[in-house]
């Protein structure tokens, strides 16, 4: 393997996370901490509108765009879209189904380590695929 090839570790964060930390909630050390231990950080485009809307309504909006900077986003393609529509468990909400519908489609392609979240029903249903789960704290 050459250096170009050498793989990478990957996580997926969802707005949970971020949010944590452009509100400079507790475990925001924690959180930078874990991410720390990752070459990437990924999420689905969803986290930009998420985030942003968060940010304007509380005015940290400079900080959430200094955390997406180091975020690589995917985009919501059809085939994402579609995914979401019926991935298992439905007890996974609508939004987080599209993370959810991401997170698996990067781990099935070998491209994902792990997820961050919070949310106990993201994390149930990634755990349901084979995904592990970080919430630091």
């Amino acid at each position: 393997m050459t250096d170009s090839e050498e793989a990478r570790s990957s996580v997926y964060v969802d707005t949970s996370v971020f949010g944590r930390v452009i509100l400079e909630e507790p475990d925001k050390d924690a959180i930078r901490h874990d991410l720390a231990k990752f070459d990437r950080s990924v999420a689905s485009r969803l986290l930009r509108v998420e985030l942003g809307r968060l940010a304007r309504r509380e005015n940290v909006v400079e900080e959430a765009n200094r955390v997406l900077d180091d975020v690589q986003l995917i985009p919501m393609d059809e085939e994402i879209l579609t995914a979401a529509e019926t991935i298992p468990p439905t007890r996974v909400g609508t939004l987080d189904a599209i993370h959810l519908a991401t997170a698996v489609r990067l781990h099935k392609a070998g491209e994902l380590d792990a997820l961050m979240t919070y949310d106990k029903q993201l994390a149930a249903g990634a755990r349901e695929h084979g995904l592990t789960v970080l919430s630091p704290s």
